[in-house]
């Protein structure tokens, strides 16, 4: 697929991120436009290879740090956190976008260690990243931005993933909570929900689906195509920077329409 990136202009110019899941995937490209958008940023993520070798690459584009995080252990967090401060003053945006694959198997035939296990990464790490997060924020006492990130799973349940869809439901929920007790301290919380993204695991998901991207596509999307990366961390970068000082307790799609249909 060949979309273009839209041009990315200063808007977090002197501001520090986190941002969670950032050695690969979507994690790994918001961390890229966030550096080119003037930011200073943390990488938190389980795989220390990968994170230490996306620091090294993204360098170029600016100051950054990786920290082996666990969002499952309030420790870690607290660790991403402080190390990110303690490397750059302060801490004025976070963008969580860890989490575990989705299950696959129906409800009635759930597997119960990995409902858990996701529960655990997806909706609880998500929690205890807001929680040390936004405590880190009030701290300062300064304005700040979380963005929360979500899936259209939230909204339309898809085959074989309850475990995945439940957690990004409550993650709505959370995201509301967030910016209800972030509010009176300048803190915006809200959350963006992709739909069918571009990826090697899509590409690879198709393939075992016995189709094709330009036969699925149109399924997916009123664009009758995919989405890339780039295109939801535009919308991660417009919720983290001023730009949307009034935006607060939303959940953005990002999914070519697919929530319209």
């Amino acid at each position: 697929m060949n979309v273009l990136e839209a041009r990315v202009f200063p808007l977090l110019k002197s501001k520090v991120a986190i941002v969670t899941g950032g050695s690969q995937g979507m994690g790994k490209v918001t961390a890229s436009m966030f550096l080119r958008a003037g930011a200073k940023v943390a990488i938190g993520d389980v795989k220390e290879k990968e994170g230490n070798e996306t620091v090294a690459e993204l360098s170029r584009h600016g100051d950054a740090i990786f920290v082996r995080t666990d969002i499952s252990k309030s420790e870690d967090v607290q660790n991403l956190v402080a190390k990110s401060v303690a490397a750059f003053g302060k801490l004025d945006v976070a963008i969580n976008n860890a989490a575990l694959t989705p299950d696959s198997t129906k409800l009635i035939d759930f597997d119960e260690n990995y409902w858990r296990k996701l529960v655990d990464i997806n909706l609880t790490g998500t929690a205890l990243c807001c929680k040390w997060e936004m405590q880190q924020m009030i701290k300062q006492g300064s304005k700040g931005s979380v963005v929360n990130i979500a899936s259209i799973n939230a909204f339309k349940p898809h085959p074989n993933m309850p475990a995945y869809t439940a957690a990004k439901h409550a993650l709505v929920g959370l995201t509301k909570h967030a910016a209800m007790e972030g509010g009176p301290n300048g803190i915006r919380v809200n959350a963006i929900a992709p739909g069918a993204i571009f990826s090697d695991m899509s590409a690879a998901a198709l393939k075992i689906m016995g189709t094709t991207m330009e036969e699925f596509a149109p399924t997916v999307s009123y664009l009758n195509r995919f989405g890339m990366a780039h295109e939801v961390a535009q919308g991660s970068l417009w919720l983290a920077s001023d730009s949307s000082s009034y935006v607060t307790g939303i959940c953005l799609p990002i999914d070519g329409g697919y929530l319209a249909k």
